[in-house]
């Protein structure tokens, strides 16, 4: 279940919001100029699927981002539990950084924890199979996979080389709680 804990950015103990309410989710987040979306597949999606009926699956909402913001790169990224390399994997993205462009998730299966550090708020977003995230440019967050994570999502990018992650040298991501 799609999940959203709002904190003080100084108070990690004590959450000032906390709902699985899909609509309070998306208002809340829309307050901050973050999207977040539901979508529905339009064909049946299971371990045998490939990236490229992955992508069609979902060609409709896809095409509708790419035409709104201008995305030129659309693939799928994936990781099965039990990964051996997943503790280094985690580590990669636990650490405050901005973007120079959208950080656009949609999770086919899976989930993972989008940490955003805004206006001296941090907001946790549990993105769920079927949820949508899109990260501003130049927001600070982080990202938590779990401790043995299983995700697959769709990614878009604005420009042909994906996104490069810049340190804000902060560290804040290691105040606030992690998945399990």
């Amino acid at each position: 279940m799609s999940q959203l804990t709002i904190y003080a950015s100084n108070n990690p103990s004590n959450a000032l919001v906390n709902t699985c309410d899909l609509s309070e989710i998306t208002q809340q987040l829309a307050k901050v100029n973050v999207r977040f979306e539901q979508w529905q597949a339009t064909a049946p999606i299971n371990e045998h699927t490939t990236n490229e009926q992955i992508i069609a699956a979902y060609k409709n909402d896809i095409a509708r981002l790419k035409a709104q913001n201008g995305y030129q790169t659309v693939d799928v990224i994936s990781l099965a539990k039990g990964n051996p390399a997943a503790a280094q994997m985690r580590e990669k993205f636990l650490f405050e950084h901005t973007h120079s462009e959208d950080e656009v998730r949609f999770f086919v299966k899976g989930q993972g924890l989008f940490c955003l550090h805004i206006d001296a708020k941090i907001y946790q977003v549990l993105c769920q199979q079927g949820d949508l995230i899109s990260v501003p440019t130049l927001t600070p967050h982080w990202f938590d996979m779990g401790s043995d994570p299983e995700f697959t999502a769709i990614r878009l990018f604005n420009n042909t080389e994906g996104w490069v992650a810049k340190s804000t040298e902060s560290e804040i991501a290691k105040q606030f709680p992690l998945l399990a």
